[in-house]
């Protein structure tokens, strides 16, 4: 079996746009990607978007973030039920690659209950200190959820053939991570936040928050020489890029 990889729509948010692009004024509607791949060892999710709750009690589920995001998150939205439409128990899934610990993209952990959690080591120890988790606005209940976890330490490659390889891409957050995932077509980089819209890598256009910017724009120089070099750059939260990605059940070629 070839690897494949599969994107999900889980969920949209809206927000003010200097949140993306420093500076902007105005909303910004973007979507909450989740991706499945396929490996021949194992079935891997990198990211599992929001908690359920976020769709019955945003402000129960999201805390302060509920005041800032409007949630559009409706039932079969949550990642669990978009693996169902592919024929996939969320229980046998093997590994959850988080890029970082946000509401948005460790918000599904716990619907994900088998899987070991693959996390850069500096994200994860700062999701365990209360000064670092106030900085970066983490919540416990989105990470803190019995799995099995393994602290990862820079670039790594999951099953050890190249496919599958998280690089290291600090900055949005201590330690966010991004994944190469190597298709028969070539390379894919599933950016995440740290990239967020096509604009954040031409433009070198940060967001008005950010953990350490310099940090940042050295992920986002490292990004742009993958591209350089042929991969294709799939931007955290860019609508009008997410409208040309090829959703499951179709795999991504």
């Amino acid at each position: 079996m070839s690897l494949r990889l599969y994107a999900m729509t889980c969920g949209w948010l809206t927000g003010p746009k200097e949140g993306f692009l420093a500076g902007e004024r105005g909303p910004l509607r973007v979507p909450v990607p989740c991706y499945l791949i396929a490996h021949p060892k194992g079935k891997v999710l990198f990211d599992s978007g929001l908690h359920p709750d976020a769709h019955y009690d945003p402000v129960a589920r999201l805390g302060a973030a509920a005041s800032i995001f409007q949630v559009e998150f409706h039932d079969r939205e949550d990642v669990a039920s978009r693996l169902a439409a592919l024929q996939i128990d969320v229980t046998t899934v093997n590994y959850l690659i988080n890029s970082h610990l946000h509401f948005d993209h460790a918000g599904g952990n716990a619907i994900v209950p088998n899987a070991q959690i693959i996390i850069q080591r500096r994200e994860w120890d700062a999701g365990q200190d209360l000064e670092m988790i106030k900085k970066n606005f983490y919540d416990p209940k989105d990470y803190d959820t019995g799995h099995d976890v393994r602290p990862v330490e820079g670039e790594y490659d999951l099953f050890g053939d190249g496919r599958v390889v998280c690089l290291p891409t600090y900055g949005h957050t201590p330690g966010h991570q991004s994944l190469r995932v190597r298709l028969d077509s070539g390379d894919v980089i599933l950016a995440s936040d740290a990239c967020y819209l096509r604009r954040t890598l031409e433009a070198l256009h940060l967001p008005s928050v950010v953990y350490d910017k310099a940090t940042m724009l050295a992920s986002l120089y490292r990004l742009r020489q993958l591209r350089d070099d042929g991969a294709r750059i799939f931007f955290g939260h860019d609508p009008a890029f997410w409208a040309t990605v090829p959703q499951a059940p179709h795999a991504i070629v």
